[in-house]
């Protein structure tokens, strides 16, 4: 969660690139928001929740002109069956002057539906990983949500 009085304007990912015909795809493995209080990058505190090991943190994005964000939606990827799965390969946050920002994430899957919207802006950040499995099939990031701020 974002400290008291600050508000999340900006978001990193950690992404780990295309592994190769023979490699195991994890592709998204983390989410960070970037919060501030006031003016844009004097004043930040970065949150995290759980992430995968593999992969590297991208530059933040963010909302111009002091928005915040307001909502998200995941690109994932349908279980591959016998193939390579990676679930969540990137995602977008919708700021709140309706800016949409998407990530540096890798293409493969579908965007899916925008979460709703936080009227305060988002304040926090909830993950679901796997944790390493060992079988050559990771896929690390599953899930997330954002958590609303209330003042």
């Amino acid at each position: 969660m974002c400290p008291d009085g600050y508000f999340a304007s900006g978001f990193s990912i950690k992404v780990e690139p295309p592994q190769g015909t023979l490699g195991d795809d994890t592709a998204l493995n983390g989410i960070r928001l970037h919060c501030t209080r006031g003016n844009l990058a004097l004043d930040t505190h970065v949150v995290e929740s759980q992430s995968g090991r593999w992969g590297a943190w991208s530059e933040p994005l963010w909302c111009p002109g002091g928005g915040f964000l307001v909502a998200f939606s995941l690109r994932v990827e349908e279980p591959q069956a016998l193939e390579d799965n990676t679930a969540v390969n990137n995602v977008r946050f919708r700021c709140s002057d309706g800016t949409e920002l998407e990530g540096p994430g890798l293409s493969w899957g579908d965007f899916g539906d925008w979460s709703d919207p936080c009227p305060k802006g988002a304040c926090g950040l909830q993950t679901k990983i796997e944790q390493p499995r060992g079988l050559r099939d990771d896929t690390a990031l599953n899930d997330a949500r954002i958590l609303c701020c209330h003042s």
